[in-house]
């Protein structure tokens, strides 16, 4: 039996939970959407015929206005949402828990791979598209990472989707009322850990927008 102090903090934990869950998925649906937009249409022009169709590449001059202007804020609001929910109902029993975990760690690792793998791919296309002095890549290299942009690409458009449909699935779900027991020191600290990891993978990232 739950005492009404603790059925206070698990309708609280509830409440917060579920308020991140409802900010994932309303950033979430524009966010799959978009990216799909994104993909199919914008990468479809640029990557349509390297190297000469590189000068469509979303990006410079010819563009008033930067795709990452739409997916950072966006995708940054995401990783809050992922978090914030995953934070509030890490008490939850595992069969609920892990539905929060897909779109705190999945947005996570799909800003790493934005960073590792398109941040370079974006600055080699863009620069041998407009013949710069910075480009570093032939024409038959341009079209081999051409056609990698938009192979990963897809995988961005497949996480981001599960994140959103992971999130929509745990707020239609009842809560859980199950007392779980308290994690042990060592998971806390990893918890703890991870947590500063994710702080310090922000602050680096937005430094580096």
């Amino acid at each position: 039996m739950l005492t009404s102090a603790a059925g206070e903090r698990m309708a609280s934990r509830a409440t917060i939970t579920r308020t991140f869950l409802w900010l994932a998925v309303l950033v979430g649906g524009p966010l799959v959407g978009a990216k799909l937009f994104d993909l199919l249409v914008l990468a479809g022009a640029w990557s349509a015929n390297p190297p000469q169709s590189l000068a469509m590449m979303p990006y410079g001059k010819a563009w008033p206005v930067d795709t990452g202007a739409f997916f950072i804020p966006f995708s940054a609001a995401m990783l809050i949402a992922g978090f914030g929910a995953l934070t509030a109902g890490w008490t939850t029993p595992w069969r609920y828990r892990w539905l929060l975990c897909i779109p705190s760690l999945g947005i996570l690792l799909l800003l790493v791979l934005t960073v590792v793998s398109f941040w370079p791919m974006n600055a080699a296309l863009f620069y041998h598209g407009m013949g710069s002095s910075k480009d570093t890549i032939t024409d038959a290299q341009s079209i081999e990472m051409a056609r990698r942009w938009v192979a990963l690409d897809w995988v961005r458009v497949a996480g981001a989707t599960a994140a959103f449909v992971a999130g929509l699935r745990a707020l239609t779900l009842p809560w859980p009322t199950e007392v779980v027991a308290k994690d042990g020191i060592i998971v806390r600290v990893i918890l703890l850990i991870a947590l500063a990891g994710v702080a310090g993978f922000v602050i680096w990232f937005v430094a580096n927008l």
